[in-house]
């Protein structure tokens, strides 16, 4: 069990504690909700960039509802003039999750949510190493261990997958789900790892004056801007906003779906403001046991031999690192710009 003093050192408030389990809670949810509303089928009936649009859209919207409950609407734009090189900055953190979020479809596409979630989690080491070099802050030995441990979860059940699909019928076509699959976790997991501990860099070093919901105001603008590039260069800016493109996301999953991952973004910035990227990367490794059991019921997907060996790899990395988590940052609540209404 884990002792009072250890579970202070991970989650310094209330709050954080509350954050944690509502982020791993949506996180799980999204993965599921992606895969549901393929209805089993390999390919989506909606269109996934007009979801992902509209999904940054409302985003932006929730944090300038958060933001107005006690600020006025002047000075949300004094704000972003005023911290404009700020908002310059969040183009890089902005532009990753813009491939993040559009590949994670094509990643789904090729994996169920446990192996997508078991996949993801290269991205712990990478995590570890980018967090060091950021904040200048060494990682003890115990705690590489654990992230190396939950690295090798990643690889066990990696390997089963690739060896169920070379005693299939379909080898072949199999290996080349795999890899294909593979290549778009891998772009993803380099995307997430670079923009997370960025953010967090952002968040509680350039930015750590400057309200947690402008922050996120410039994040979402930034994002709208490099998504509506992106389907500029694909040449599918006036199909996205079609009737019919708005017409196939007219179902109660696809908007159920779009819902979770606006409130999820907001979940990610109190966070990264809150706790860190090293838990952060903890967090996703738990949501992958919870989607693991989850997944059984619901989506008919069965534990294998691999998933099971991956999930206690998981709980004993978990349970080492709770004895010698990194040390929150514990920012300075009062430094936040808090403008009164005008």
């Amino acid at each position: 069990m884990m002792g009072k003093e250890a579970f202070t050192k991970l989650f310094p408030t209330p709050s954080s504690f509350l954050v944690f389990v509502l982020y791993m809670g949506m996180f799980v949810a999204q993965g599921m909700l992606v895969t549901a509303s393929r209805n089993g089928s390999s390919s989506y009936s909606y269109n996934t960039v007009t979801v992902v649009l509209l999904t940054e859209m409302l985003k932006l919207v929730f944090s300038s509802i958060v933001y107005f409950k006690d600020s006025s609407v002047r000075s949300l734009f004094e704000g972003v003039y005023k911290y404009r090189w700020i908002l310059l900055l969040y183009l890089v953190p902005a532009t990753l999750y813009c491939l993040y979020n559009n590949l994670s479809f094509l990643s789904l596409a090729y994996f169920d949510p446990t192996t997508y979630f078991m996949f993801m989690q290269i991205r712990l080491l990478l995590t570890g190493l980018i967090y060091q070099i950021l904040f200048k802050k060494s990682l003890s030995s115990k705690q590489w261990l654990s992230l190396a441990i939950l690295t090798i979860g990643c690889m066990v059940h990696a390997a089963g997958t690739s060896s169920d699909g070379a005693e299939s019928e379909d080898g072949t076509n199999n290996f080349m789900q795999l890899v294909m699959g593979s290549v778009f976790v891998l772009v993803q997991v380099l995307c997430s790892v670079f923009a997370g501990v960025y953010n967090e860099y952002l968040i509680k070093g350039e930015g750590a004056d400057i309200h947690i919901m402008i922050q996120n105001v410039f994040m979402y603008l930034d994002s709208i801007l490099c998504n509506v590039i992106l389907l500029g260069v694909k040449g599918d800016l006036a199909s996205a906003f079609s009737s019919s493109s708005l017409e196939s996301i007219n179902k109660t999953l696809v908007i159920i779906l779009i819902f979770n991952n606006a409130v999820l973004g907001i979940i990610t910035s109190l966070f990264l403001k809150k706790l860190n990227s090293i838990l952060k990367a903890f967090a996703s490794a738990l949501e992958l046991v919870f989607t693991a059991l989850l997944s059984v019921p619901l989506l008919g997907i069965p534990l294998t031999f691999h998933t099971v060996m991956a999930l206690c790899l998981i709980s004993v990395a978990v349970v080492m690192y709770a004895q010698n988590p990194v040390q929150n940052q514990r920012s300075n609540e009062k430094k936040e710009v808090l403008p009164s209404k005008v």
